[in-house]
């Protein structure tokens, strides 16, 4: 079974961020992700990885204003050196707190816009770049339009181009099943379809976003898809829980492999 990883954002918030490390670790996961670390200095978000004795996963480069709407600025041609301002402090955290991986959200823009168009495919160079510089992967993600109805990169297959269309080694997708089905569906076909470009997979259940296994995929299923195609990294458990979070995580004794009845690790 694949490697877990906590979204400290959705998961364990009945505590303030900080000590949702430790609860994480006490929950038994081995790894973290979060949305956004930035309202908290990168040491001290470190030093509550450390102490919990935790690993990395992913966390997303700064959004813009995130309570006025903003939803990344990689698309919006007229807040570039924003950006830029942006992909500096990420990267500056992301080499203090020790994360493997990066996500560029791509901002709030007509999808069909050619300066839209131009400006992401800018963006999405330069932060390739200074992450390769950095020795930290980058990763895009397609969101569905019911969450997010004015997200820019909103198709799995549109991701994907603009990833061999800048052909650059360090650039990688992001591939949420929650987002993927309610887009698209068919989502074991499209693991073996892109399993090259993957670099970072997430799980929810649709169409709620609660806990895994309590939707209308088989969550088991996927998981022993995320196996066959060889993913090695983590897949991140951006759901938000139904009730109290340590309450809900049931769910990983129910995908427990049947075969050896041993419980998959909350990493």
């Amino acid at each position: 079974m694949p490697k877990f990883a906590a979204n400290l954002s959705m998961m364990f918030n009945e505590r303030p961020f900080l000590e949702r490390f430790q609860a994480a670790s006490d929950a038994g996961f081995g790894a973290v992700e979060y949305l956004f670390p930035y309202d908290h200095p990168a040491e001290i978000v470190a030093d509550a990885l450390a102490t919990a004795g935790l690993k990395q996963a992913l966390f997303n480069m700064p959004p813009g204003d995130w309570a006025a709407g903003d939803r990344g600025l990689a698309s919006l041609p007229d807040r570039r050196a924003e950006f830029l301002k942006g992909l500096d402090l990420a990267v500056s955290y992301a080499k203090t707190i020790g994360t493997p991986l990066l996500h560029m959200m791509a901002g709030n823009a007509a999808w069909d816009s050619p300066a839209s168009i131009a400006a992401y495919k800018d963006n999405l160079r330069r932060a390739a770049d200074a992450t390769a510089d950095a020795g930290i992967g980058l990763v895009i993600e397609p969101i569905n339009t019911r969450d997010m109805p004015a997200y820019f990169l909103n198709d799995f297959d549109r991701a994907l181009e603009f990833i061999d269309d800048l052909d650059h080694a360090n650039v990688r997708l992001q591939f949420d099943v929650y987002h993927r089905q309610i887009l698209h569906g068919d989502v074991i076909m499209a693991l073996r379809r892109m399993a090259p470009k993957i670099g970072h997979i997430q799980i929810a259940a649709v169409p709620t976003r609660n806990e895994p296994t309590t939707g209308e995929l088989n969550d088991r299923l996927v998981f022993t898809e995320i196996d066959a195609i060889g993913y090695q990294g983590y897949v991140g458990c951006e759901y938000r829980p139904a009730g109290v979070t340590e309450e809900g995580l049931g769910w990983l004794k129910a995908v427990q492999a049947p075969d050896t009845g041993t419980r998959p690790t909350p990493e």
